[in-house]
């Protein structure tokens, strides 16, 4: 569970903040903050699913942001497919959101 948090959260900031000609941006880039594997890790085994979906909203926020917001195409299902994140309550309904971001992101990358 850790990775693939860890990944939706480094495809948002990639879409957020990479740039073309640019170094890409890596699992250990500082623009990472405390969305590793290691902090994910943690909020995995304390079950807070609160803030795993605070963690990730942010990182979602920002590729939003960078698609054109809710009034584009993409953003409009970028926020169907985050509202299915954010409505999950339990850790075993992370699992098929989290899939369904990913591969959106790493589609839209």
């Amino acid at each position: 569970m850790e990775l693939l948090l860890e990944t939706v959260a480094l495809y948002s900031l990639k879409l957020a903040y990479e740039t073309e000609g640019h170094s890409p941006i890596l699992r250990d880039d500082p623009l990472m903050g405390g969305c590793d594997r290691e902090v994910f890790g943690l909020l995995v085994r304390r079950g807070d699913v609160a803030g795993i979906q605070i963690e990730i909203s942010w990182c979602l926020d920002l590729a939003l942001g960078a698609v054109g917001g809710m009034d584009t195409v993409l953003g409009r299902e970028l926020h169907h497919l985050t509202a299915a994140f954010t409505a999950v309550q339990e850790m075993d309904g992370l699992n098929a959101p989290l899939t369904a971001l990913k591969a959106y992101l790493k589609d839209i990358l």
